[in-house]
């Protein structure tokens, strides 16, 4: 038995067809429209960002000559990376920088954290107080920090280190002591922007948690240890990837507060890239280290994300 439906019938007496239209062109539209807002964007990535690298990783496997032609000599750049004494040095120091750089910038991003919890007024203001360094641009701290740590009895710090009968102090302008001045300027800049992040990850925690912690006798430390800790250990782990990169990528700091010296005491491997590059001239192998950083960052980067994957589960 089937069933029909009938037509609508016209004033007249006609039989009016239905037409079946096509489907409107709007949810194409619903579908494309978020990727037109985002083609400008999209479009300034793949122009500033995503050419220059693919055209750095193919002039890695060239000597790349200006005006002669660049001239294939396929992975000789990448073993020249295992054979230059200078380019190990530099590695050492960039380890040695970011491991110290991160741990004293998450361990002082927490603690004042920790002091500057809160929704009152007067947390606020210290807390935007506290937060000034990091929108200052890196090449203003970095000529504050030498203008402030001045190799002699006329600067500000020995100044002060000659009123208690310590000092002068040599700071930038030795190689025992320049790395460790310009860690302690990267902890002073990065540290509030930890800070920030340990901020908005104490806010979410659950306040019933630290009651029952309180209600069974815990002490202050024992709450911080059993429930602030784990309860933060995502936080972490985003600051933790955020600090490795720019540790492994620092340069601006390096760079106005000491140029890599004295000595190359503190010279990066981004600064010993830059100098390759401009003072060298050796273009591809400037590439081959920009090429190889980039990997070792994203093994690092996905190595503490299942880290932490396995962590959470």
């Amino acid at each position: 038995m089937t069933v029909g439906t009938r037509s609508p019938v016209a004033a007249d007496g006609d039989v009016t067809v239905r037409r079946h239209r096509s489907a409107p062109a709007k949810p194409l539209l619903r579908r494309l429209g978020p990727w037109l807002y985002l083609a400008p964007l999209l479009l300034f990535i793949g122009v500033f960002k995503m050419w220059p690298l693919i055209w750095g990783v193919y002039l890695s496997f060239f000597h790349v000559r200006p005006y002669l032609g660049n001239e294939y000599v396929g992975t000789d750049n990448y073993n020249k990376l295992f054979s230059d004494p200078d380019l190990r040095s530099a590695v050492v120091h960039t380890v040695f920088d970011a491991f110290l750089a991160v741990a004293g910038s998450i361990l002082v991003g927490f603690g004042l954290a920790l002091l500057l919890q809160g929704p009152a007024r007067h947390v606020r203001i210290l807390r935007t107080a506290v937060f000034l360094p990091t929108v200052i641009a890196m090449v203003a701290a970095a000529e504050l920090w030498t203008t402030l740590l001045y190799p002699s009895r006329y600067g500000a710090v020995n100044s002060m280190l000659g009123r208690v009968g310590i000092g002068p102090e040599p700071f930038f302008s030795s190689p025992h002591s320049s790395l460790v001045s310009v860690i302690a300027m990267q902890v002073w800049k990065h540290a509030p922007y930890d800070m920030v992040i340990f901020v908005a990850g104490l806010a979410s925690i659950d306040r019933e948690m630290y009651e029952a912690c309180q209600i069974d006798g815990a002490t202050r430390w024992q709450r911080l240890r059993y429930v602030t800790l784990p309860s933060l250990r995502p936080i972490t782990t985003i600051v933790l990837v955020l600090g490795v990169i720019r540790g492994l990528r620092v340069f601006t700091d390096i760079w106005v507060a000491t140029n890599g010296g004295p000595a190359g005491s503190s010279e990066s491997v981004v600064t010993y890239l830059y100098r390759q590059f401009s003072q060298n001239d050796d273009t591809g192998y400037a590439a081959a280290l920009g090429t190889a950083l980039l990997v070792v960052t994203v093994v690092l980067t996905c190595l503490m994300l299942l880290w932490r994957r396995r962590e959470e589960t």
